[in-house]
């Protein structure tokens, strides 16, 4: 199709092609599914790894889990800068600049590590 509109009708045809699958779909599935599933016992249970559910439905976890998964997204977030430098520190002219930046970076990253070492938060009980 050409012309001014014609972007408009190919849009226009290409949307009413989506909404024919979708109201396709669902129509298929209305007419395939069985008229009354059957319930098998147990079918509403929380599933917990294969094992029958005991106790409550809550439970309390340790702050330090937290503390431990936090740390790993930060140094791994952290690792991710890594990459651009290595790119740019190919580049002629960069070298020693880009090294004393990185050297920086993994200083600050030392400090945290020891600051968290320090505290203690990275002693496993």
């Amino acid at each position: 199709m050409d012309g001014y509109l014609g972007s408009y009708a190919t849009l226009g045809l290409l949307l009413a092609a989506g909404v024919v699958v979708f109201v396709g779909a669902f129509g298929a599935n209305r007419l395939l599914r069985p008229a009354n599933p059957a319930e098998p016992a147990g079918k509403r249970l929380t599933y917990e790894s294969g094992v029958d559910p005991v106790g409550g439905d809550w439970a309390q976890a340790k702050i330090r889990y937290y503390v431990y998964a936090y740390l790993y997204v930060l140094f791994a977030v952290e690792a991710v800068f890594l990459f651009p430098w290595a790119v740019v520190f190919d580049r002629p002219g960069f070298g020693v600049v880009t090294a004393v930046e990185m050297a920086v970076f993994v200083a600050v990253l030392a400090l945290g590590i020891a600051y968290a070492w320090r505290k203690k938060i990275l002693t496993w009980t």
